[in-house]
Formats: structure tokens, sequence, C-alpha cells
């Protein structure tokens, strides 16, 4: 008797799933880039004082990578681009829920919001990144704010442009 071969499903459901996957992953990165525009205004107003991705590579094993980079320019373009590379990851897993959870309103502030809370709550103490717990209210409040812009520009660009 032969054994029988697994079920596999169909090339368009795989496919459908890659799309979604590349397309979370393009918002997420257009949605990091947003979360850099404001974090600058933040920095320019005085509100910050260093931007938090500055902050984590200065104290994180990545900081000797960052050294061996010539210009300061470079440095803050890889921050930069490993920021969006993040943001992409992210939207590519909020690409990754549920449509009952990713579709419902808020779920993308929702999402966002969710991610400041865990780096702050897991990663920050996990990779001993003291800088956050030193932050005013002030601060904090400019994080989450630019955090809820992330998700709102992740959960409005599900769809296509109306007409």
């Amino acid at each position: 008797m032969k054994p029988k071969k697994l079920a596999r499903a169909p090339r368009r459901v795989h496919s459908r799933w890659s799309r979604r996957l590349a397309h979370g992953a393009l918002r997420g990165a257009v949605a990091a880039m947003a979360m850099s525009g404001m974090r600058t205004l933040t920095l320019r107003l005085g509100v910050l004082e260093q931007q938090p991705p500055d902050v984590a590579a200065r104290q994180h094993p990545v900081h000797d990578l960052l050294t061996k980079l010539p210009e300061p320019a470079q440095r803050d373009a890889l921050v930069e681009l490993l920021h969006w590379a993040y943001g992409a990851a992210g939207g590519a897993a909020f690409a990754s829920l549920p449509s009952w959870v990713r579709l419902r309103a808020g779920a993308g502030p929702a999402y966002g919001l969710s991610l400041w809370a865990g780096f702050e709550a897991l990663l920050a103490p996990m990779f001993g990144l003291s800088e956050n717990q030193r932050r005013s209210v002030v601060e904090r409040a400019a994080l989450i704010s630019d955090h809820l812009l992330y998700g709102v520009v992740l959960g409005e660009l599900r769809t296509r442009p109306q007409r």
C-alpha cells in the first residue's frame, strides 16, 4: 500500500499569503518612516533629547558595528535603515494577524501601542537599555504618540485608496 501524500494548499493561497506579508512589510516600513519624521519634529521642538533608535544603538552590541563606520552620517543612516527594517518586520507581523483582529477599527493604533509597551516592558530591560527608565512623562507621551502614528499608518493603509 502506498503512503498517502500530504495535501498541499493551492498555489494561489501561498501567493495570497506572501502578497499579504509583503504588503504588510511595506506598510510597516512606511509607518516607521512616518515615525522618523515625527521624532525629528519632537527632537527639533526639544521634546526628546535623542531618538530612541540612536540611544538603543549606542547601548546595544550593534554599537561595535556602528563605530566601524567612518562617517557619522553613515552611522545615522544605518540606524535609520535598521529602524525601518524593524518597522517592516512589525508590519509583516501585523499582516499575519487574523482578519477579525487586523480589520477592526483601532487595531492599528492598538498594535502600535502594544509594540511600545512590549519594548518598554520586555526588550529594553532584556538588552539593558537603561535610558528608557529615565524618560520624563512628556518624552514618554511623545514616544507613545509616534507609536500610535505607526499604528494609524499601518492600519489605515491596509486597503486600496477609495475613489
